[in-house]
């Protein structure tokens, strides 16, 4: 099966980071944005950047830069989208999104989302949360390509939320554990980076 294109989600405004890019950040040696590509793109055919604002701010990932297509910064489904639109281009049949501060995303993200897709290839991520509760992670999914258009009048009649979404279109879900730390574990506020190095010196631990 052709591997997925990847969408790295950037599109957001970062409030609780204080602004400005959250992937740009350090952590450790590299940038927040340097791990979650280091991890995603083996699984890829090719990775994009859905980001907004002026591009040339990434220019040294030598990735493609794709922009929010609704304006007023409306959610990670807007982003899905300008992926969705990116893909239909090089005539890709899906794309795979992962958030932009997830520094341990899973190194089998596409594979265990493409065995668990409903037949119309849809699947989101999830995994327990601290009282065992399986929790969807909606900018972890596998999008097919074909449903770009319904997405597309989804959005323009207002839907942003991308379960009711996904929802809609019976998406399967890809669970993953917690057993050696969350690995979608997000950074949102400038202590979740002490949080992540700690992490990332004892991968066992969880944050």
């Amino acid at each position: 099966m052709t591997r997925p294109l990847g969408i790295i989600l950037a599109g957001g405004r970062a409030t609780r980071m204080g602004g400005g890019d959250k992937g740009l950040r350090s952590l450790g040696s590299a940038r927040i944005l340097d791990h979650v590509i280091a991890r995603l793109e083996p699984q890829c055919a090719a990775l994009a950047l859905n980001a907004n604002g002026d591009p040339a701010r990434f220019a040294e990932f030598g990735l493609p830069v794709l922009p929010d297509s609704i304006g007023g910064y409306q959610g990670p489904l807007v982003g899905v989208l300008a992926g969705l639109d990116w893909a239909a281009q090089r005539g890709a049949d899906t794309i795979v999104t992962a958030a932009a501060d997830t520094p341990f995303l899973p190194l089998d993200l596409v594979a265990r989302l493409t065995a668990c897709a409903a037949p119309n290839g849809l699947c989101i991520a999830a995994s327990p949360d601290e009282t065992g509760t399986l929790r969807r992670h909606p900018t972890f999914g596998l999008w097919p390509v074909a449903l770009r258009d319904d997405l597309r009048a989804a959005l323009a009649d207002g839907l942003r939320k991308v379960s009711l979404w996904a929802d809609r279109h019976g998406a399967g879900t890809a669970r993953f554990s917690n057993d050696q730390g969350d690995p979608f574990f997000n950074i949102n506020r400038p202590e979740d980076i002490d949080t992540a190095l700690r992490q990332m010196a004892d991968p066992d631990a969880a944050p």
